[in-house]
C-alpha cells in the first residue's frame, strides 16, 4: 500500500494563494510553497508538473475570491455603484491579488472586448439594464465606462500611487455613475 499523502494538491493551491496574497506573485516558487507548508519541494513538484501550473490554479482561487469580494449582496440601491466601490476597495486592500489578477501578462491579458463579452457579466448587465431601464447593449456601454474609471482607481491604489480616501472615491464613482444616467450614456 502506498504511503498516505500528507501534502495534498489543495494544500498546495491554498498555500500558493496565500503566498501571492501576502508576498506577491513574483515570490511564488516551489521553495516558498514548501516553506509555507513546512515540507520539502518534492511533494509540491509531485502534485504539479510546473510552477506555472500552480500559478494557474492559484489564479482560479484568486479569481473566485475576487468575485465574491466585489459582488453586491443584492440589497444595494445601486448595484453597479456598489460593484465599483468594492472593486476599488479590492485594489486597495488586496494589492497583491489585484496585481496578480490584472497586471501580469500571463494572467491579466484579457482584453476589454473579452471582458465585456464575458457571459459571467450578464447578471450584472441585466441588473444595470433593469435599474436604468435600458437594453443590454446600453448597459454594456455604461458598464465599460464605469469599469474603466473603477479599474483606473483600483490600479492606482494597488500600486501605491494614490492614497485611499473612501469618501473621495465614492464621490468620484457617484459622479461618473450619475453622470452617465443623466446623459443617457
Amino acid at each position: 500500500m502506498p504511503p498516505k499523502v500528507k501534502i495534498t494538491r489543495n494544500m498546495i493551491e491554498d498555500a500558493s494563494f496565500e503566498i501571492i496574497r501576502k508576498e506577491g506573485h513574483e515570490n511564488l516558487n516551489a521553495r516558498t510553497i514548501a516553506k509555507y507548508l513546512n515540507c520539502s519541494t518534492q511533494p509540491v513538484l509531485y502534485s504539479f508538473k510546473t510552477v506555472d501550473e500552480i500559478r494557474e490554479s492559484a489564479y482560479e482561487l484568486a479569481d473566485r475570491y475576487h468575485v465574491g469580494y466585489i459582488m453586491p449582496d443584492g440589497t444595494d440601491d445601486d448595484p453597479l455603484l456598489t460593484l465599483g466601490l468594492n472593486y476599488v476597495r479590492f485594489g486597495h486592500e488586496e494589492k497583491n491579488l489585484f496585481r496578480f489578477l490584472y497586471q501580469t501578462d500571463k494572467f491579466g491579458g484579457m482584453d476589454i472586448d473579452s471582458l465585456i463579452g464575458n457571459p459571467g457579466l450578464l447578471d450584472i448587465l441585466n441588473v444595470v439594464a433593469r435599474e436604468v431601464n435600458c437594453d443590454i447593449g446600453e448597459a454594456r456601454k455604461m458598464f465599460l465606462t464605469f469599469f474603466s474609471v473603477a479599474h483606473g482607481l483600483a490600479s492606482l491604489l494597488a500600486n501605491n500611487s494614490m492614497k485611499y480616501d473612501e469618501e473621495q472615491i465614492t464621490d468620484m464613482l457617484k459622479k461618473v455613475f450619475y453622470g452617465m444616467l443623466s446623459s443617457g450614456e
